[in-house]
């Protein structure tokens, strides 16, 4: 065997686990444990920071911006929860064929976004979702319509484990569905497959100029990404045993976004930090101030835009760097 070259190596140093990211994975699964009280909080950050590193694979390491991805989101909630009233209640069945059904929906949506600028992919992302929300609100024989889809009973996970009033059991299930699509998508980023995303991501001519398949590349991203995006709405409808019209709105597309940009675009941790930060000020926000929380979320989002996230977190620097810039320009 040749030894591997040095963009091979590089990416394999790249791949390598940290060992404050193993410290990181054990205090999350430990949580449920230590914090019982909040297990349904961590469980609502494992499905959101799932979702939002979906719509990182083609956003942040694609160059795709999407304005619809809660198309799959809300598609795989319905897809496990039906499956789990008329078919069977086993969730890793229902999870499996929410997968993989979200997938193909996917794959039939990606021609959406082959061609165009980003305004014109944002737009028709946009409408896909609405046109999948208006059909779930028609369809009300089968989805409930606005009162939701209840009566959704789900079986104990692996038959052994059952869906407890605290969120303990749901805590673990999505924290080890989570852990295991972020091992492919590490996977995916980091390797030669990944490399050619970047390419298109930077320079989709200059892609296509030096022989990388670029429509194939797009379509696959985006069949995968919303796959997993659809595993993050089956976890919501699984955990919570009831699927609703939100999970197709606007809101979700829109809330997934904002927590990329808290936590920053083209690494896979910042969807998993941008939902913590989110979730974490979501509920304590709506707590103390019920009417005006979006508000202190929306000022936060233009401290990130005028500062700079690494700013924000180190503001005894903002002075300094002001003086600098003054002396920058007298100069």
């Amino acid at each position: 065997m040749s030894a591997p070259s040095s963009y091979e190596s590089a990416l394999l140093r790249k791949a390598r686990w940290r060992p404050l990211e193993f410290v990181a994975w054990a205090v999350a699964f430990a949580l449920p444990f230590v914090v019982p009280s909040h297990s349904l909080l961590v469980n609502e950050i494992a499905i959101v920071a799932l979702f939002a590193m979906s719509l990182d694979l083609i956003l942040g390491y694609t160059g795709i911006v999407s304005l619809g991805h809660a198309a799959f989101f809300g598609f795989g909630a319905y897809a496990a929860a039906l499956f789990a009233k008329l078919v069977m209640p086993d969730p890793i069945m229902g999870l499996v064929v929410a997968t993989v059904l979200s997938a193909v929906l996917g794959l039939l949506a990606s021609v959406t976004v082959l061609r165009g600028s980003d305004l014109t992919r944002l737009m028709v992302t946009l409408g896909t979702a609405l046109l999948l929300l208006e059909l779930a609100n028609k369809l009300d024989w089968l989805t409930g319509g606005a009162d939701g889809l209840q009566g959704v009973v789900m079986g104990p996970v692996l038959g052994l484990f059952e869906f407890d009033l605290y969120g303990r059991t749901a805590a673990w299930y999505s924290l080890a569905v989570m852990l295991l699509l972020f091992l492919a998508m590490r996977r995916i980023v980091h390797s030669p497959f990944g490399a050619t995303l970047k390419a298109i991501r930077d320079n989709r001519l200059r892609a296509m100029a030096i022989g990388i398949p670029v429509v194939s590349r797009v379509v696959v991203i985006y069949t995968v990404a919303a796959g997993i995006a659809g595993a993050a709405g089956a976890l919501l409808a699984q955990t919570t045993g009831f699927a609703s019209l939100d999970v197709l709105a606007f809101d979700r597309s829109a809330d997934v976004l904002l927590m990329l940009v808290i936590g920053g675009v083209g690494w896979l941790y910042g969807g998993v930090a941008g939902a913590i930060v989110f979730k974490l000020l979501q509920n304590w926000l709506s707590a103390v101030t019920p009417q005006y929380w979006m508000f202190w979320i929306g000022l936060l989002l233009v401290l990130l835009v005028l500062v700079g996230r690494d700013r924000v977190l180190k503001p005894w620097t903002w002075l300094g760097a002001g003086k600098k810039k003054e002396k920058e320009g007298a100069a």
